[in-house]
């Protein structure tokens, strides 16, 4: 059996941690800079990957995501050095999907030629709202008119497939509102959307200063009708928050969510690997501040943390995971992927079933619509049947959020 050939598909994420202006609600690891220091970063980044790999020895990569911050503020000839660098060093897969996310802002639009020249094939871009009042609420420094012209210079630059990220749950955002944003990014063509809610998370502006938001019920007619329209179009729901024709869904996310393994290299970037006859799952997370992070030494200096998954979390961390997906997953990729028998969440499994949470057959588990709106109470059954880990013992868990997926942090 070649090396790696029993363990799962394998990702590179890349933190680039710079933005031009931290968003009131962003809780992702950036950092607003007028300058930042790209060549020393990617330089950085290099000696990174170096150190890692040597864990996965001969295994190729599937798919690579340059999340933030904001990648596009990264010159083409940064981000050619970059994935020159990463090819030199590992082995990409022939039909490799290598995202990278960007900022509608002239500026940043007027590079998606050189990145597609560079290799990137797949483009996401932070749309969140084509209405400038919105915009402007949100604190977003794009207006709707560069919004539509970045969409619309990706398109001409031959980018294979784009990605549009869309909020919901705007401050004084109306149902119609919400609609009026998901029309105008389907009227661009584009073959994948996110659409995710507005939340308000610790340690932002917007936590500390709440801005007026829907209530529940609104929220949920903005959700509905949303879907609805996406559906309409052709872009079917493979995720809690991303809808897509069938043949671009996003790969990397994909295999987040079914609990594959990726690497993750820059500033504050989660990583898991499954290693060993015996599967051990280990995650890793690095330096969080880009300074701290660029003084690390080659040789391991960039971990802040590494360790083994515990056993007992296993379960968990993946249902996190593939809970999100309408699909399902197969039992025996449970089985595959955490090295645990199913028989280990029975409890759970029947408690979901009973109360409508999940669906069981023909070798499958399948959330229903009802488990896949309450999620966190689906999510809650196996947190409670986790067991007990002792003082100072709390794992790293990566935390899984919108397109990029969880290493973002």
């Amino acid at each position: 059996m070649a090396p790696g050939a029993s363990l799962p598909p394998l990702g590179l994420y890349v933190h680039l941690p710079w933005c031009t202006r931290k968003c009131p609600y962003c809780d992702f690891n950036s950092h607003a800079a007028d300058d930042f220091p790209e060549t020393a970063y990617v330089a950085a980044l290099l000696a990174d990957l170096d150190d890692e790999c040597p864990r996965i020895e001969e295994r190729r990569i599937e798919t690579i995501f340059i999340g933030g911050g904001t990648p596009s503020l990264f010159s083409v000839s940064a981000v050619e050095a970059l994935l020159q660098g990463i090819r030199a060093r590992v082995v990409l897969a022939p039909e490799c999907e290598i995202t990278l996310e960007a900022n509608p802002g002239s500026a940043d639009a007027d590079r998606f030629a050189g990145y597609r020249a560079a290799g990137v094939n797949r483009l996401s871009i932070g749309v969140q709202s084509f209405d400038d009042a919105a915009l402007q609420r949100i604190g977003r420094i794009h207006d709707a008119v560069a919004a539509h012209r970045a969409v619309d210079k990706a398109l001409a630059a031959g980018m294979e497939r784009i990605n549009i990220d869309l909020m919901y749950g705007l401050p004084q955002q109306t149902p119609q509102a919400a609609l009026a944003d998901v029309r105008r990014a389907l009227a661009h063509g584009v073959g994948h959307i996110s659409h995710y809610e507005l939340t308000i998370e610790p340690n932002t502006l917007f936590h500390r200063f709440p801005p007026p938001r829907p209530d529940e019920d609104l929220l949920w007619s903005m959700h509905e009708g949303s879907v609805a329209a996406l559906a309409a179009a052709g872009l079917e729901r493979y995720e809690i928050s991303a809808y897509a024709r069938p043949a671009e869904r996003c790969r990397h996310n994909l295999n987040y969510w079914l609990f594959g393994d990726y690497l993750g290299i820059g500033a504050g970037a989660h990583g898991k690997l499954s290693r060993g006859p015996d599967l051990v799952v280990e995650r890793s997370v690095k330096h969080r501040h880009p300074r701290r992070y660029l003084e690390s030494p080659a040789g391991g200096g960039f971990d802040a943390r590494r360790e083994p998954v515990p056993r007992g979390d296993l379960a968990l961390e993946f249902m996190l995971n593939a809970a999100r997906l309408p699909e399902g997953f197969g039992e025996a990729l449970f089985e595959s992927r955490t090295g645990v028998p199913l028989s280990a969440i029975s409890g759970p499994l029947t408690q979901a079933e009973a109360r409508g949470l999940i669906r069981r057959g023909a070798g499958a588990i399948t959330p229903t619509a009802r488990g896949i709106r309450f999620l966190n109470d689906l999510l809650m059954l196996f947190e409670a049947a986790r067991p007990e880990q002792g003082p100072g013992n709390a794992a790293i868990r990566a935390p899984v959020d919108r397109e990029g997926g969880s290493p973002m942090l």
